[in-house]
C-alpha cells in the first residue's frame, strides 16, 4: 500500500493515510457518509449463522467510527456446486442481520470462487463533528472493551467439532451482537478514541490506537473479559494461524508480563470475528460509559488505561 498514491481531498476526513476503520467524507456540516468493505470464508458450519456473522462484523466498523448503518452491498463468492439452499440461507442471514441495524440490503455482487466469502460494502451516516477514530488518546484516559474476547480459537476448536455446544452458542451470540448500541452511547458521550477488535486481535488494534496518538496502553490481563472455554481451548493446542501472525507482527511493539498463562497470550493475539469496541474515554466519563453499555447488555469493562510512552504493556 506504500507505493500507492494517495488521493487527497478537503472533505476526506478519514482516508489511506490514516489507516483507520472506514473512510469518512463529509457531505456538509452536519453529515458525513462512512464507507467500508469485508468478508470472509465460513467460520461456522450453519449456512444462515455464518450470513448473519459476516454482516455483523462488516458494520461493525460503521459503528467503530461513531456512525449508523444506511445500507450494504452484498459482496460473495462461492463455488459452482454450492447447494443453491445454503447460498439463499446465507443471504437471509446476512439481511436479516441488516434489518436489526435499522438498514436495508440494496444490492451487491457474486462471482464463482473455489471457497466460499461473504460480506458486506456497507454505507453509514455520521456527524462530522463526533466521529471517533483510533488516534487522539491521551495519557490518564481509561481503556473500555465492550464483548468478550476468544471467539477465534473457540471457531477453531468448533471447526474440529470439540468445542462444546454452550461454549460455540456463547460466541455465535457474541460474534452475532451488533455494537449499534455501544455506538450510540459513545456518540451521546462524545467519544473520540475508539477501533473495533478483529482481525488483528486486541493487542494489534490496540497498538493501532497506541501508534496512532503517540502513547502507549497498559492493559490489565486479569481484567479481561473472556469468553466461556476460550482459554482452555487455547490450553489444548487451538490456537490459530492468524494470532501467530499478530504475535510475530507485534513483537516489537507489544511488551508482556513473564507472569501471564500462555493461554491468555494466545488470547491476546486470538484474531476475533464480530469483536467489541476498544473505548478510550477521560476517566471521569469511564462509570457511566460502563453503566450505560451493562445496563444495554454488554459484557463492558475497564481492562486498563493509557500512560506516556509507546506500545502496548501487558500486565497480570
Amino acid at each position: 500500500m506504500g507505493a500507492l498514491t494517495k488521493q487527497q481531498h478537503p472533505d476526506l476526513l478519514v482516508g489511506l493515510e490514516r489507516s483507520d476503520d472506514a473512510a469518512v467524507y463529509r457531505l456538509n456540516a452536519r453529515q458525513a457518509i462512512i464507507q467500508t468493505v469485508d468478508f470472509f470464508p465460513p467460520i461456522v458450519d450453519d449456512p444462515y449463522t455464518y450470513g448473519a456473522v459476516a454482516a455483523a462484523n462488516s458494520m461493525s466498523d460503521v459503528y467503530a467510527m461513531g456512525g449508523r448503518v444506511l445500507l450494504a452491498l452484498n459482496v460473495a463468492g462461492f463455488p459452482r456446486e454450492f447447494p443453491r439452499s445454503a447460498i439463499t440461507k446465507i443471504f437471509q442471514g446476512g439481511a436479516d442481520k441488516v434489518a436489526e441495524a435499522g438498514a436495508v440490503i440494496a444490492g451487491g455482487h457474486t462471482v464463482v470462487d473455489k471457497e466460499p466469502k461473504y460480506g458486506l460494502c456497507v454505507t453509514g451516516l455520521v456527524d462530522p463533528d463526533r466521529v471517533t477514530i483510533k488516534g487522539g488518546l491521551e495519557p490518564g484516559h481509561r481503556l473500555f472493551l465492550s464483548k468478550p474476547l476468544g471467539t477465534g480459537v473457540i471457531a477453531t476448536a468448533g471447526k474440529g467439532e470439540r468445542a462444546k455446544p454452550a461454549h460455540m452458542e456463547a460466541a455465535i451470540q457474541s460474534m452475532t451482537r451488533l455494537n449499534r448500541g455501544a455506538a450510540e452511547v459513545l456518540s451521546e458521550l462524545r467519544v473520540t478514541g475508539c477501533t473495533d477488535v478483529t482481525g488483528f486481535g486486541l493487542l494489534g488494534h490496540g497498538a493501532e490506537m497506541a501508534k496512532a496518538s503517540g502513547v502507549a496502553l497498559r492493559i490489565e490481563a486479569g481484567r479481561l473479559p473472556i469468553l466461556p472455554g476460550a482459554l482452555d481451548y487455547a490450553r489444548k493446542g487451538f490456537g490459530t494461524g492468524g494470532g501467530a501472525r499478530n504475535r510475530s507482527a507485534l513483537e516489537d511493539s507489544v511488551t508482556i508480563d513473564k507472569s501471564i498463562d500462555e493461554a491468555m497470550i494466545q488470547v491476546l493475539f486470538d484474531p476475533q470475528t464480530s469483536g467489541g469496541l476498544l473505548i478510550a474515554i477521560p476517566q471521569d466519563r469511564g462509570p457511566e460509559l460502563e453503566q450505560r453499555m451493562v445496563a444495554d447488555g454488554f459484557d463492558c469493562r475497564r481492562i486498563g488505561e493509557v500512560v506516556a510512552g509507546s506500545g502496548v504493556k501487558v500486565l497480570p
